[in-house]
């Protein structure tokens, strides 16, 4: 018994020093690029964003049109939808999968710093009750952001259309 466990032992020991040594291997260079990086880079505001909004930006330039149940060679334009709870895109991609254009629709988002402080300027002792976010993006035309808010003081009630940068519309 005593050579049978030593035996085993002087296996279990002996075994890692036969494990296999592999060389190391150069792999060939890939290239990563997003197809659709204008629309990123159109999007992107220097607010932090709301989590839904990146989540649905980023589903909607990273979407591979090509590998999709429903693509076929004859069509010239696709329309998708994404929806998230807090939000929808309609997004228009070409045959090779390019971003032509989007229009999109958020609710109760983080309001960015200039319209906070423009509507505390404007209407203050109000509180912005609802709050809706819209981009239009277009390819060759570039875009489009406004913020539809609505504000309350008691039993009054406005509603406001302002862009991004604070200015009522």
């Amino acid at each position: 018994m005593k050579k049978m466990l030593l035996g085993l032992l002087f296996i279990g020991l002996a075994n890692p020093m036969f494990s296999q040594i592999t060389k190391p291997e150069q792999l060939s260079e890939v290239t990563v690029y997003a197809t659709n990086y204008k629309y990123l880079t159109n999007v992107n505001s220097k607010e932090v964003a709301s989590i839904p909004v990146k989540t649905l930006e980023q589903m909607v330039a990273n979407y591979d049109l090509k590998s999709s149940d429903f693509y076929q060679d004859e069509y010239d334009k696709y329309i998708i939808s994404f929806y998230i709870p807090e939000g929808k895109v309609l997004a228009a991609y070409d045959k090779d999968g390019k971003l032509l254009r989007t229009a999109e629709k958020y609710k109760d988002v983080n309001l960015p710093k200039g319209i906070k402080d423009a509507v505390a300027l404007r209407f203050p002792g109000w509180t912005i009750t609802k709050d809706i976010y819209l981009v239009s993006f277009y390819d060759k035309g570039g875009i489009n952001k406004k913020y539809k808010l609505k504000l309350e003081n008691g039993d009054k009630i406005v509603r406001v259309k302002m862009n991004e940068y604070g200015d009522y519309l």
